[in-house]
């Protein structure tokens, strides 16, 4: 009798099958990971557009109690005065730095004071998701991100002893808005800025029209660029043209503050003509924008 037996197959792969089935997953990875970061970084873009968003409401509703005067836009010695007093006067206290200082990680004394309140204490609408620069003396102590990576237009608010006389000793050509009525078009004068990591500190974005530097730097986190809200309260993403505007976010990256190469004065021109009007005196004997 005959018995016809099965022939028994290997089920097992083969190296060059294996091999294959590497490569395969390579190249999808190779193809799918810069998908999947630029889906993340266009995220992280939105989250932190909506929180600007917050931020630049709850400055017109701190103007709303306070018969239309824009919150305080204090320096860092006025607002460490007040601190030291238990005044939380500025819209925010904390003092940015690269030194293993509590201000850097503080979430009370950011969200104390100032428009505070109006966001519920709500610490993390500060800073933006994509800023996770410490130095390197912070990163030595555990330290993986500071508190805020936002600042205020320095023209807008009660600057204390820089405009006691009612115009900014820094700007006195322009006009410095006290109130939120005395900005003529508030879809054109932006509030709130995102800072480059370097150049943060008392929240007071200082730059000077007709310096042709950068003394304080706008950040550069989405695609080259930085979120902006205006003074009607709508933002606005806006992305920078030169180099120079974009030195990494790193720790003493930004070497502030630098001229700005004559070719490149583009993206410095376009946020000063954001930044305020000229004097109504003044605009008969000096050039606008």
């Amino acid at each position: 009798m005959l018995i016809c037996r099965a022939k028994k197959t290997d089920s097992a792969f083969t190296l060059v099958e294996l091999l294959v089935v590497i490569a395969v997953i390579g190249i999808l990875a190779a193809l799918l990971l810069p998908v999947l970061a630029s889906a993340r970084a266009k995220s992280r873009a939105i989250a932190c557009l909506n929180n600007l968003r917050q931020v630049s409401l709850a400055s017109m509703l701190y103007a709303g109690d306070a018969n239309d005067r824009m919150p305080y836009n204090l320096g860092t010695a006025e607002i460490k005065q007040a601190v030291a007093q238990d005044q939380y006067v500025n819209w925010t206290s904390p003092i940015m730095s690269w030194e293993v200082d509590s201000d850097n990680t503080n979430t009370i004394v950011l969200t104390k004071g100032g428009i505070g309140s109006y966001l519920g204490r709500q610490a993390g609408v500060y800073r933006c998701p994509s800023d996770n620069v410490v130095s390197d003396l912070q990163a030595e102590v555990g330290w993986s991100r500071r508190v805020r990576s936002l600042s205020m237009n320095m023209m807008v608010g009660d600057a204390g002893e820089f405009t006691r006389t009612g115009a900014n000793v820094n700007n006195p050509y322009y006009q410095q808005y006290f109130k939120a009525t005395q900005i003529p078009q508030p879809t054109e004068i932006f509030v709130f800025i995102e800072e480059h990591p370097d150049s943060l500190n008392d929240g007071y974005f200082l730059d000077q029209p007709e310096s042709n530097r950068w003394m304080d730097l706008p950040a550069s986190w989405h695609n080259g660029g930085a979120n902006l809200t205006f003074a009607d309260g709508h933002a606005v993403a806006h992305k920078w043209r030169f180099a120079s505007t974009r030195p990494p976010n790193a720790a003493y990256a930004a070497h502030l503050p630098f001229a700005i190469p004559y070719p490149e004065l583009g993206d410095f021109n376009w946020l000063m003509a954001r930044m305020s009007a000229e004097n109504a005196y003044d605009s008969g004997t000096r050039g606008g924008y």
